[in-house]
């Protein structure tokens, strides 16, 4: 009975052990942590230059769309979406100031850009990356 219990644990210590000490290519010992400097992509966010912003005449920058419709709250915390026809859109915002213009039960008009490969803890609807906000 000892036997059959010691030898699948035995497997999984080992196979643990020959992880923590696993080496890379050039010698070093790996803990298994990402060195520092290194962000995974999914974890990193868009660069400046792919956040769309306005143009001086007032016009969205090429590449942008705008979409309206009333902003409901999503079902995590803290998550805003707005639905256009058959799509679900979250909005996504680097500018704090742009999220309080988007209130919950308010009607307005985004533009930005869609992200659908953007990774999100909202659970609900393509992720959106507002630019701005217009009440509408």
């Amino acid at each position: 009975m000892i036997r059959r219990n010691a030898v699948p644990a035995a497997l999984f210590l080992l196979l643990v052990a020959g992880c923590a000490n696993s080496q890379d290519g050039a010698g070093s010992t790996s803990s298994g942590s990402i060195p520092s400097g290194a962000v995974p992509s999914f974890f990193a966010e868009p660069s400046p230059s792919g956040v769309p912003e306005t143009t001086k005449t007032g016009k969205p920058a090429a590449g942008t769309t705008t979409i309206s419709g009333t902003v409901t709250a999503g079902v995590e915390p803290n998550c805003l979406l707005l639905q256009e026809k058959a799509t679900t859109h979250l909005l996504v915002f680097k500018d704090e100031t742009l999220r309080a213009a988007a209130a919950v039960g308010s009607k307005v008009q985004v533009t930005g850009t869609p992200q659908p490969g953007m990774m999100s803890t909202c659970q609900q609807g393509e992720p959106f990356l507002v630019s701005s906000v217009t009440p509408g």
